[in-house]
């Protein structure tokens, strides 16, 4: 597809970027419902001065406690309906598969990515990957994406090797915006 007609996007985790997730064991843990999400401080403003880019944003989660038989399909659709009513995302794709099923769209695996570029006209090699943990940064890395790995105790960053560490997504957001706007005064 020409580089003039596919889109620029931000790919978001969306537990411990968007919304806050609880950690136990030292391992992040998504909320059980709707009632029990809360947007992360910043959030809101961030995805406002992106959106105001012109960039699409798409979130992305793993949620293999569907697979598990710990949680419903109906559940995360739930909190991710909350996520989508107050954020200006195109949507949510999620994976409810767990490691032994073995399928592209989980990631570190760039399925979720791959398909919504697919599916949207949208410019992987010119986009962005957010998350909390190391396998966000491997799927946004894998797609092609300029990745920013929240630093949070629980990121596992020695398994990775993001582009850029971050405190959370405000600061994402304001680095990105930067490399956005450089961008396009380097191609007037």
């Amino acid at each position: 597809m020409p580089e003039a007609l596919a889109r620029r996007a931000v790919f978001l985790d969306r537990d411990g970027v968007l919304i806050r997730t609880g950690v136990r064991d030292g391992v992040p843990r998504p909320v059980g419902s709707a009632a029990e999400a809360e947007l992360l401080p910043g959030v809101v403003e961030a995805l406002a001065q992106l959106h105001r880019l012109g960039l699409v944003l798409v979130g992305v989660t793993n949620q293999p406690d569907v697979a598990r038989g710990r949680q419903t399909r109906e559940a995360v659709e739930a909190v991710n309906s909350f996520v989508l009513d107050r954020l200006p995302l195109l949507e949510i794709r999620t994976c409810t598969h767990d490691d032994p099923d073995g399928c592209e769209c989980r990631k570190p695996k760039p399925g979720l990515l791959t398909a919504a570029a697919r599916d949207h006209a949208l410019d992987l090699g010119r986009s962005f990957m957010v998350g909390d943990r190391w396998s966000d940064v491997a799927a946004g890395a894998a797609a092609g994406c300029l990745t920013f790995l929240l630093d949070v105790p629980y990121n596992q960053r020695s398994r990775c090797h993001p582009d850029h560490v971050v405190a959370d997504l405000p600061q994402a957001a304001r680095l990105i915006a930067t490399l956005v706007r450089s961008h396009a005064e380097e191609s007037q």
